[in-house]
């Protein structure tokens, strides 16, 4: 299968492109949007400037705008419409990272401070609540009503999928069957709202608008397994957190390890996983424990399995330019090393 092809070239360093390599196509696209975005950002609020100020320094690598701009190119043409859905898309995307930082008390976002440690947690969920706004006001500003339905639905989701991770994380009892629905909710509902809204800003075909919706649902997937993967890194798989094993977050790569392992070891595990205050060798026996029973191999072999569905859909579809710069972001995707 091409797509397997694909993959299987994506194993290979020299092959990696960087994300600024693969952009290419697009970046005067990307250039435009910063603009539209930044418009509309301002605020007469001194305070609300200032935070918003701050918080356009903290760029990202801008994969949701990308996947909008890129779907819209192989369907037909980047305009007006593409800018509003990207626009949109990165403005609530801000907002739940904003909300994900107060919930979490994290003190870091993108190796800045984060908006709730400089400002304080209220700061940070009026913040978030602005960008929410801005991004439903975009939509209707612009009378997008069909792109205000995909992504409101997506938030819904993502919210969904955050609660249940809450609600599962306090009960202990993850399985691999609720982790792909938590993954499916709280991180591939956007970008598959991303490449719904790239086709619908180019496209009146029902199915291809239906078939990027799916194919961004599995490039999702594979993109938060990648995320997960990095908890219990080497130097093949990118620079690890831990972050995950001292939040008590169990990912496929351990749910893969504790499917293999022998009773009396996973009570071990899982005890250890349940401690809110690990020491280091906690952390390690856990990560140690994943890399005996093979927890990482099975869980990147899945990733690329949902990298395959989504390339195997891609290939069926009339696209008109820029196939390999989709293919070439899916690898990127799987393989980024943070």
């Amino acid at each position: 299968m091409a797509s397997e092809a694909v993959l299987k070239d994506s194993n290979k360093e020299s092959n990696q492109l960087s994300l600024k390599e693969i952009t290419s196509p697009i970046q005067e696209n990307l250039t435009t949007f910063r603009s539209f975005f930044k418009d509309e950002l301002r605020s007469d609020v001194f305070v609300l400037d200032q935070i918003i100020q701050y918080l356009l320094r903290q760029k990202g690598k801008e994969i949701r705008p990308t996947l909008v701009f890129m779907t819209a190119r192989m369907f037909g043409k980047v305009d007006k419409r593409s800018y509003v859905a990207a626009t949109m898309i990165e403005l609530l995307h801000t907002a739940t990272l904003i909300h994900d930082d107060v919930v979490d008390e994290a003190d870091l976002r993108r190796d800045f401070l984060s908006i709730n440690k400089l400002w304080k947690n209220k700061a940070g969920v009026l913040l978030g609540d602005f960008l929410l706004s801005k991004g439903l006001l975009v939509a209707l500003d612009y009378k997008e009503y069909e792109l205000l339905h995909v992504l409101s639905d997506a938030v819904r989701k993502m919210s969904e999928g955050e609660l249940r991770q809450l609600k599962t994380s306090k009960l202990f009892n993850m399985t691999e069957e609720r982790y792909y629905q938590i993954i499916s909710e709280k991180t591939a509902s956007l970008i598959s709202a991303c490449c719904e809204c790239g086709a619908i800003a180019a496209t009146d075909d029902p199915e291809v608008i239906k078939s990027m919706r799916e194919i961004g649902m599995n490039v999702g997937i594979a993109f938060q397994i990648k995320d997960d993967l990095f908890d219990y890194g080497i130097d093949n798989v990118g620079k690890p957190t831990r972050n995950d094993i001292q939040e008590r977050k169990v990912t496929l790569p351990l749910i893969k390890a504790l499917e293999k392992a022998p009773a009396l070891e996973q009570l071990k595990i899982r005890r250890l996983m349940k401690k809110r205050k690990k020491k280091s060798a906690n952390v390690n026996e856990i990560v140690n424990f994943v890399h005996k029973y093979d927890g990482l191999k099975a869980a990147e072999e899945t990733m690329q399995d949902y990298a395959s569905k989504a390339l195997d859909t891609l290939h069926t579809l009339p696209i008109k330019d820029g196939l390999n710069d989709f293919e070439d972001l899916i690898r990127f995707i799987i393989n980024r090393k943070k």
